[in-house]
C-alpha cells in the first residue's frame, strides 16, 4: 500500500468548504451521557485549527457508537435478545448517541462556537453548510444515523460530498472501514489526509518498510486468531517477535506444553507450529514465555504463583508472564532500534497480574528505540501505567492499526490522493 498521500499542506484550503472526517467516537457515561474522555476530540484539534486559520469553512462529521439507523433494524436486534422493541426506546437510544455533546466540548476546546446540524445530509445540514463562512465550523449529526453509512451507499456519499469542496480524512480509527463518510465521499471530492492520519502513515509505514534495526515486534492479547495476519506479515519484516499474553499459551501447547486451564485455541495449533517453523527457517528470533504467573481463577484477588510455562498445573491458568520471561523480553526490547507493540502481556487490569505489561512499557520507554504502540488494549495499558508521553507514537486506531500491521490495504487510505 502506498503511504505517501497528500495532506492538507499540499492543497489550497482558503475559501473552501472542507468536509472533515473526524473520530469523535468518544466514551460516555452510560447513565448521564457525559463524555468521560475527550482525547479523540483533542487529537483532531491540530487539523481543525489549521483549516480554520487558513480560511476554510469546516464541515466536520463522525460516527458515535453503533446505533440502529432504522426502527426495523433496532427491532431485529431486540428480537435476537428475546426483547420487545418499542419505538420510544429506539428514539431514546438515538438521542444517547447524538454528537451534540461533542459539539459543546469542541466549542470549549477551540474557544469558538461550533454550529451543530441535527441531521447528516437533511435540510438542517444542507442549510447550515450552505451558509457556513470561512473560519466557521459545523458538526453534523452522527453519520451512523444514516442507514447507508456502513454500506458505503453511493447516494449518501454523493449527498455528503455535496456539502463541501474538499474531503480531509483525519479519523485513522475508521480508515479500515469502507463507509460512506470514510471512503465513499472520495469518489466525488478531492481527498487528502489531516495531520493525524498523516502521522500514522508516516510513523507506522516507516516502521514496517524501513525500520531502524533490530526491529522487535511485541505481540500480546488474548487470541492468536486476532493476530494471524500480523504474525505472518511481521515474520517477513522483524528480527525478533515476542509473544506474550493469552495467545502465548496456544504456541506453548503447540510445542507439547501442559498449559492447565490457560487460554488455548485448539483450532490454531497447526498455525502456531507453522509460524514457529517459519521463524526458524527465516532466522527470526521468536520468544515465548519460559515462566508464567498463574492463578487458580480469573480474579483480581486470585493468589499469583510462578510456574514453568511448559508445565502449568491442571488447576491453574496463566495470567501474566513470569519474572524470568519479563527479563528476557525486556532485554530484547532494550537492544532494539524499532519496537512495535500490540497487546498486553497479561491481565493488566488486575494489579497482581500487570507486572509483565508494566515492565515491558518501562523497557520501551527507556530503550532509546523508535517505539510504536498499537491502539486498543496496549494503548490503554501504556496510558494507565503512565508511560504514554515517553513513547514515540501511540496509534489512535485499534482495528486500523492491527490491519496496518497485517499489511492490508486500508480503504480509507487507498482513496486519498497520492503525492
Amino acid at each position: 500500500m502506498n503511504y505517501n498521500k497528500k495532506t492538507v499542506l499540499d492543497v489550497d484550503v482558503h475559501g473552501k468548504k472542507v468536509l472533515l472526517r473526524c473520530d469523535f467516537n468518544v466514551p460516555q457515561d452510560k447513565a448521564t451521557g457525559a463524555i468521560t474522555s475527550d482525547k479523540r476530540i483533542v487529537a483532531a484539534l491540530p487539523t481543525i485549527r489549521y483549516l480554520l486559520e487558513n480560511g476554510a469553512a469546516v464541515i466536520a462529521c463522525s460516527h458515535l457508537g453503533k446505533p440502529s439507523a432504522t426502527f426495523e433494524a433496532y427491532a431485529k436486534k431486540q428480537a435476537e435478545k428475546g426483547k420487545e422493541a418499542k419505538r420510544e426506546d429506539w428514539e431514546k437510544s438515538l438521542k444517547q448517541l447524538s454528537l451534540a455533546p461533542v459539539a459543546v466540548r469542541l466549542s470549549e476546546l477551540l474557544g469558538q462556537e461550533v454550529l451543530f446540524a441535527n441531521d447528516v445530509v437533511g435540510e438542517d445540514a444542507q442549510a447550515k453548510a450552505k451558509a457556513l463562512q470561512p473560519g466557521q465550523i459545523l458538526l453534523l449529526e452522527n453519520t451512523r444515523f444514516e442507514k447507508g453509512e456502513t454500506k458505503n451507499d453511493p447516494e449518501l456519499s454523493r449527498q455528503l460530498a455535496a456539502l463541501g469542496e474538499l474531503f480531509v480524512s483525519d479519523a485513522f480509527g475508521s480508515v479500515h472501514r469502507a463507509h460512506a463518510s470514510t471512503v465513499g465521499v472520495a469518489a466525488y471530492l478531492p481527498a487528502v489526509s489531516g495531520f493525524l492520519v498523516a502521522k500514522e502513515l508516516e510513523v507506522m509505514g516507516k516502521a514496517l518498510d524501513d525500520p531502524r534495526r533490530p526491529f522487535v515486534s511485541v505481540l500480546g492479547g488474548a487470541k492468536v486468531g486476532d493476530k494471524i495476519g500480523v504474525i505472518s506479515n511481521l515474520l517477513d519484516r522483524a528480527d525478533t517477535i515476542i509473544i506474550g499474553g493469552g495467545m502465548a499459551y496456544t504456541f506453548l501447547a503447540a510445542q507439547g506444553g501442559n498449559i492447565g486451564k490457560s487460554l488455548c485455541e485448539n483450532d490454531r495449533l497447526d498455525f502456531a507450529r507453522e509460524m514457529l517453523a517459519k521463524a526458524k527457517e527465516k532466522g527470526v528470533q521468536l520468544l515465548l514465555p519460559t515462566d508464567t504467573v498463574a492463578a487458580a481463577e480469573f480474579s483480581a484477588d486470585a493468589a499469583p504463583v510462578v510456574v514453568e510455562s511448559m508445565n502449568i498445573g491442571d488447576d491453574l491458568m496463566g495470567m501474566d508472564i513470569g519474572p524470568k520471561t519479563t527479563q528476557t523480553f525486556c532485554d530484547a526490547v532494550v537492544g532494539a532500534g524499532t519496537v512495535v507493540w500490540n497487546g498486553p502481556m497479561g491481565v493488566f487490569e488486575f494489579p497482581a497480574f500487570a507486572k509483565g505489561t508494566e515492565a515491558m512499557a518501562k523497557a520501551m520507554a527507556e530503550s532509546g528505540a523508535v517505539t510504536i504502540v498499537g491502539g486498543g488494549d496496549s494503548a490503554a495499558a501504556v496510558e494507565q501505567l503512565g508511560f504514554a508521553d515517553q513513547m514515540t507514537h501511540i496509534s489512535t486506531g485499534g482495528g486500523a492499526s492491527l490491519e496496518f500491521l497485517e499489511g492490508k490495504e486500508l480503504p480509507g487510505v487507498a482513496c486519498l490522493q497520492d503525492r
